[in-house]
């Protein structure tokens, strides 16, 4: 399969190494100092599974010079998707799949105002990779599926059971679940519950679990969330905090969000579309979103630091 990864960060870069090392012709596109790195010494990866190291057919900063391919997968930051969905028009035939796997609930409407809806497919990555120097990606963790993918639409199609075949073949577990939407949004309740308490009290998941007015005010956080689903006219999969709890429980002690990881470190995260998504969702459908909201005013001071909005020590 002709694919093509937008992104190169921890996910763009572990799912390109692995899609090259199952044969498949794949095109990263990369900028900077990981685009020279790539192309001098290829995708380097240290796994769990085991290292290699692999050459994509082509890195380039420029998708034109890539043309048209079968699939593209969209793995920026969840804030870069407008700006990477006009990026990603010279790569887009009439039957290109624009595969989705952002954190949120916002990335595949997004794409599909510029691409159209039959080009857009929503998936659901659960794993953890980051890069470590350019052109070097680590990867510590994995869940079963660790890829949940579907139509924008959700209706069945050739071309997911293909796109999951070719996953499956490059070593990730993968299930297309009945409903994508459903799944979108419990991942969205996933990252409200899981990202915010622990950013706000900067401790790691061994820490904060064990503080029951933590962990209370988290599940609040994630049952806001499946409020202003179903007032969007999705019902997230029932037990969905049960399963949160658990997951909680069986975490490495040292675990971190990715927005806790990001905000830390001064670094620009996804904020925006995890607790601030259910504070500006909550507002459009009438859903009170209190925990949510004393997240996102919490940190955005941090978050404006980040991008150069406000200066403070």
């Amino acid at each position: 399969m002709r694919i093509a990864v937008f992104g190169t960060g921890g996910t763009g870069g572990y799912l390109g190494a692995l899609l090259s090392r199952s044969a498949n012709q794949v095109s990263m596109i990369a900028r900077g100092e990981n685009l020279k790195a790539i192309q001098a010494i290829g995708l380097r990866v240290e796994s769990t599974k085991g290292d290699f190291v692999v050459r994509p057919a082509q890195v380039t900063s420029v998708p034109a010079e890539i043309g048209t391919v079968d699939t593209v997968i969209v793995a920026v930051k969840a804030w870069q998707v407008p700006e990477a969905a006009q990026a990603i028009v010279p790569l887009v035939g009439p039957d290109t799949a624009v595969v989705a796997l952002q954190n949120g609930v916002d990335a595949p409407t997004q794409l599909a105002d510029v691409l159209g809806e039959k080009h857009v497919m929503i998936g659901l990555l659960i794993l953890r990779s980051f890069r470590i120097s350019p052109g070097c990606f680590r990867h510590t963790f994995d869940s079963d599926p660790n890829l949940q993918i579907g139509e924008f639409d959700n209706r069945p199609s050739q071309r997911a059971e293909d796109l999951a075949s070719v996953f499956r073949a490059a070593g990730l577990s993968v299930a297309i679940p009945p409903d994508i939407r459903a799944s979108l949004w419990e991942k969205f309740c996933w990252a409200c519950y899981s990202a915010g308490i622990p950013t706000v009290s900067r401790s790691p998941m061994g820490i904060w679990r064990q503080q029951p007015e933590l962990r209370r005010m988290a599940e609040e956080a994630g049952l806001e969330a499946a409020a202003i689903a179903k007032a969007n006219g999705v019902i997230v999969p029932e037990g969905f905090i049960d399963r949160f709890r658990h997951m909680t429980d069986n975490l490495a002690p040292t675990a971190k969000p990715s927005m806790q990881d990001d905000i830390m470190n001064g670094r620009p995260s996804e904020l925006e579309s995890w607790n601030g998504a259910a504070v500006r969702l909550g507002l459009e459908c009438g859903v009170d979103t209190p925990v949510n909201s004393f997240i996102y005013h919490c940190l955005l001071p941090l978050e404006m630091k980040a991008r150069g909005q406000v200066e403070f020590d």
